[in-house]
């Protein structure tokens, strides 16, 4: 299951996610981080404790457009580089 909190820090708006993120929660996030076109967004990765394949692609694809990764496990740090060096 997974949990989105928003909040803001300024002109920052930082989403706290929670749970995991597997490939049908992807659209969800997705929808949440285009529901604030305007702002700087931080994706809280804290409390995440499973992501996938999608997951990955997608959180990499979010951090190359601009979206900061804050507490980024290593893991999922580790797959997003990997895949980084494999494009």
């Amino acid at each position: 299951m997974l949990m989105i909190e928003r909040s803001a820090r300024g002109a920052v708006v930082v989403f706290a996610v929670s749970g995991e993120i597997l490939t049908d929660e992807v659209a969800e996030l997705r929808r949440v981080l285009e529901s604030e076109p305007d702002f700087q967004k931080v994706l809280d990765l804290k409390d995440v404790t499973l992501v996938d394949r999608e997951a990955v692609a997608f959180l990499a694809d979010c951090e190359a457009g601009g979206t900061l990764l804050e507490n980024c496990p290593s893991y999922v740090r580790e797959w997003i580089v990997r895949r980084r060096d494999l494009d």
